[in-house]
């Protein structure tokens, strides 16, 4: 079997590698080729061009970015047609991965998709792409299935893979010496995400003088691009090392996204920080329905975590909401005590690789 991976950011190559080892298991023959990063890189897929040169976000500059992005789509549909894949499996992304589903379902191609496009919080009206041209769909989220089904469109859930991703005992030293408790900044994967949060993280730890801060290097960003935003903060940097750090963390400020789903499945309090051009959040404003943007509240559907957004997301307010949950009290009880329930409601399913590779096996039998 021949396979086609795009993955477009670095949570989707993290899941895409645990997805090809658990295929891998089951046809140990099959070949895989696609778009990705390192980690799918290392369960042995061919991979035609790193996520690092993918990923952009916010309205404004996707457009600015917009003739590179269908350059790299044109791309895509080439090395498929070229390469000839029994089925592809797009990875979330579906700002590209929606483009390509029609092509390679029109090529006759078998079109999985796993972890499921956020249409249900905006542009749903994708709901029709997806029934038209996805073989089978793989959501992560509990909700989902319920909000396909108002569509007539069935899908399997099979649980997060960030359960089987996460190694909760494999705790070891940092690679950073420290001295107090640690407090963890996650602001993100993508170079805008990180110039424009980790200042602002930075500001409010120069108010904690009793903790240690320690940042979360992105997989594909360099020391270097971090030392041209910190300027003269000395706070260290650490790759490769999230899941040893959240492990070692006290509380976190984390950047909105999947890392504040893996932030809680640690059971470190964190706050929840995300701030884009104005332009950019004035669009998504307006189109964005849902609640709340860090997927803990999303999948709980009520405020378990504090969320900082936009005008909200200074270094005070971070400041005054990182005292709360960093010192002990009800604030940091409560929200230990609603990730329990949490994990609960995500593990239900037992391993979403091993059950997406078992289904994704029958159906293309």
């Amino acid at each position: 079997m021949k396979y086609y991976i795009i993955a477009g950011e670095a949570s989707g190559d993290l899941h895409a590698s645990n997805l090809v080892k658990a295929l891998r298991e089951r046809q140990p023959s099959s070949e895989f080729r696609g778009w990705g990063g390192d980690l799918m890189h290392e369960q042995g897929v061919h991979i035609v061009k790193h996520y690092r040169e993918l990923a952009f976000m916010g309205f404004v500059e996707v457009l600015m970015n917009l003739r590179t992005i269908l350059q790299n789509i044109e791309k895509a549909k080439q090395d498929i047609a070229a390469w000839q894949p029994d089925a592809i499996i797009l990875v979330d992304y579906p700002g590209f991965n929606l483009r390509i589903a029609p092509f390679a379902k029109k090529a006759g191609i078998r079109v999985i998709y796993y972890i499921s496009p956020q249409i249900w919080a905006w542009k749903e009206s994708r709901v029709n792409t997806i029934k038209a041209n996805v073989d089978h769909l793989f959501c992560i989220l509990p909700f989902e299935k319920d909000f396909y089904a108002r569509h007539q469109y069935p899908v399997d859930y099979v649980g997060h893979p960030l359960l089987d991703a996460i190694d909760f005992n494999a705790k070891s030293d940092l690679p950073v010496a420290t001295e107090k408790p640690i407090v963890a900044l996650l602001p993100g994967s993508r170079k805008q995400e990180i110039a424009t949060m980790l200042p602002l993280m930075l500001a409010a730890a120069k108010q904690f003088p009793q903790y240690d801060f320690v940042i979360a290097g992105a997989p594909g960003q360099t020391a270097s691009y971090y030392e041209s935003v910190m300027g003269n903060s000395k706070v260290p940097v650490v790759f490769g090392e999230t899941y040893n750090l959240l492990q070692h963390a006290r509380a976190a400020l984390v950047t909105s996204g999947t890392a504040t789903l893996e932030t809680a499945l640690f059971k470190v309090p964190q706050v929840v920080c995300y701030k884009g051009s104005a332009i950019s959040y004035l669009i998504a404003k307006q189109l964005v329905k849902v609640k709340y943007i860090s997927l803990v509240n999303l999948v709980m559907d009520q405020e378990i975590v504090t969320e900082l957004i936009q005008n909200r997301c200074t270094p005070e307010i971070i400041a005054a909401q990182l005292k709360q949950i960093a010192d002990d009290g009800d604030a940091r009880n409560e929200m230990l005590s609603d990730y329990e329930r949490l994990h609960r409601k995500l593990s239900e399913q037992g391993g979403a690789s091993a059950t997406t590779a078992r289904l994704i096996d029958e159906y293309l039998k």
